[in-house]
């Protein structure tokens, strides 16, 4: 029996203990993300040793590794091939694995050009509350006849299984990228950024916040360095630009950290997914805008009503990121519909439920 057998071995027999006890257990790779989503609770079920690169075809655009893998590995042994994971997910730490970029479900900067998370799985094998391995997918694009349960997987939180190992489509680096900054107030860069998005401009990412959009043009060489001709703005260099882009995409900017100071005046950060055409939200409090405009970054001290009754409005939903108060509920309610169906997933593939109890919804 191989390392990874063995590995996989001692984890089930925690779930299996786990159900004979009827004990919660968490999922934690790298620990990272401690801070989305509910609170955690129950004994820690470590990924780190199922980890590693367990295939890799450069000429095919698949790679295949296991949950508690570092994601810096993984980049790591993409970039010396050239290539890379397109929707730039948040680091966050050193420690951030691949099965907590997947549960987690978390797309960078380029997610309104390069697809999230969830367009990139093909397969993964997961161990549910049963106490059984499954493979769903595969390792190429068109793979499955019926529903997709691997990326069901994506967002879920680790609250239906545990991921043990995915397979992931990658992409070419870009031959050559700019970003370019302009000095615009929100309503301007929003209309812009929608005028834009109906020519065949090489924009892989946008950014605005305190009055500056910056933009970062992707491509071929001759793609961008054609519209920096028909862009204008200020060209930043290749060194600041990428320390910015960094910066947004592993929310290290300061925008995106809660100190004693933003605590003392109840300030929360907040997620809202709106269509990329919605206008200003007019909501109080400091805004980074992503995506084009889908996505909008809200840290305010605002009631969480307020803020959810604005998404809403725009036909979007919001999701509470960071704070020292969590009662309002991190994610948009569900119908009862909706909570049905999810009631049904959890108890078809944990329906003991020990894993990661309350971690998306209450309940669940």
């Amino acid at each position: 029996m191989d390392a990874e057998d063995l590995s996989l071995v001692h984890l089930l027999d925690q779930v299996n203990g786990a159900r004979a006890d009827r004990a919660a257990l968490q999922i934690r790779g790298g620990n990272t993300k401690h801070f989305y989503g509910e609170a955690a609770v129950g004994a820690p079920l470590d990924t780190a040793a199922l980890s590693g690169i367990t295939s890799y075809e450069p000429t095919e655009l698949v790679v295949t590794a296991r949950a508690g893998t570092r994601l810096a590995e993984l980049e790591a042994a993409l970039e010396e091939k050239g290539q890379c994971l397109a929707f730039e997910p948040p680091r966050f730490a050193a420690d951030g694995t691949v099965g907590g970029m997947v549960a987690a479900g978390l797309s960078g900067p380029a997610r309104a050009s390069a697809g999230s998370v969830r367009d990139h799985v093909l397969g993964m094998t997961v161990l549910t509350g049963r106490g059984e391995v499954l493979t769903f997918g595969g390792q190429v694009t068109k793979n499955v006849a019926g529903y997709d349960v691997s990326r069901l997987m994506v967002g879920s939180l680790g609250i239906l299984g545990l991921i043990c190992e995915v397979s992931l489509k990658i992409l070419p680096i870009s031959v050559a990228t700019a970003t370019l900054r302009f000095e615009w107030d929100e309503d301007h860069a929003l209309k812009q950024l929608k005028d834009w998005a109906r020519h065949p401009l090489p924009i892989g990412a946008s950014a605005w916040h305190c009055g500056e959009l910056h933009v970062r043009l992707s491509g071929a060489r001759a793609a961008v360095s054609a519209a920096c001709a028909k862009l204008g703005g200020e060209r930043i260099e290749a060194a600041p630009a990428k320390r910015w882009w960094s910066a947004i995409r592993d929310q290290s900017d300061e925008f995106f950290l809660l100190g004693e100071a933003a605590a003392s005046r109840g300030e929360s950060l907040w997620r809202l997914s709106v269509p990329a055409i919605s206008g200003p939200l007019e909501l109080p409090g400091k805004q980074l805008i992503e995506w084009n405009g889908a996505q909008r970054w809200l840290r305010t001290a605002a009631e969480p009503e307020l803020i959810r009754e604005a998404a809403a409005r725009a036909s979007g939903h919001a999701t509470l990121m960071r704070s020292a108060d969590k009662s309002p509920g991190v994610f948009s309610p569900l119908s009862e519909v909706l909570m049905r169906v999810h009631q049904r997933l959890k108890e078809a593939f944990d329906p003991d439920r020990i894993f990661n109890p309350g971690r998306l919804y209450v309940g669940l």
